[in-house]
């Protein structure tokens, strides 16, 4: 292992993340949730669904290999998998479709009913969704077992979660910053972004297969 591999992995995780989770997509949908809420109790959800999300994020990142293994899942064919799962996720992102990867229309009002959103839908499956988490499986697949980059790809992840953190915590602010139209931009640039990585990643899967 080298800088340049360190270096690398860092970057590919800290822009996959970047994404996939969609900080600045978050805010708009956290104002629909929870706008009419006190500013204190905007800020204990905020940090209540990050940490969450972290720590799912984290026993994915350390033990979702071994569980692919016990359940006879080869990673090429987990691999193309998520790739196809964000691909449909960075589609709805471009075309500014409800994302029905992430939630549903009836988990959306639900979620509009419950006291307590942090758990759901803001860490699950908003940060903490399907893609993030099958992103940071391949991602620390790609260390390749060595605790320095797994340490890189965790700690950049965590930075990530950082972002969405703030963008929670300044949600109104960024919507008045930038507005919707603002908003959509950045995430349909992000969608773009996700769907050239997603059929890198159906491409390597598939490399995989033939391979062995």
């Amino acid at each position: 292992m080298n800088v340049v591999e360190l270096s690398s992995l860092s970057l590919q995780t800290f822009l996959t993340m970047l994404v996939v989770m969609d900080p600045i997509g978050l805010a708009p949908i956290f104002i629909g949730l929870a706008g009419t809420r006190a500013s204190t109790e905007r800020r204990a959800l905020a940090l209540k669904a990050s940490l969450v999300a972290g720590g799912i994020l984290l026993v994915f990142g350390l033990f979702g290999r071994a569980l692919l293994t016990r359940l006879g899942i080869s990673l090429d064919a987990f691999r193309a998998a998520g790739g196809l799962l964000l691909f449909l996720i960075a589609l709805d992102m471009v075309f500014a479709r409800p994302n029905s990867a992430k939630e549903s229309e009836q988990e959306e009002r639900e979620a509009r009913e419950r006291a307590d959103i942090s758990v759901f839908p803001l860490a699950i499956p908003l940060i903490a969704g399907p893609g993030t988490l099958a992103s940071i499986m391949i991602l620390s697949s790609d260390a390749h077992g060595s605790l320095l980059l797994q340490a890189a790809v965790l700690l950049v992840t965590g930075g990530v979660l950082l972002l969405c953190y703030l963008a929670l915590r300044l949600s109104g602010q960024i919507a008045r910053v930038i507005g919707l139209t603002g908003v959509h931009v950045v995430t349909r640039v992000l969608g773009v972004l996700l769907c050239a990585l997603a059929v890198q990643y159906v491409a390597d899967g598939v490399r995989g297969f033939v391979i062995h």
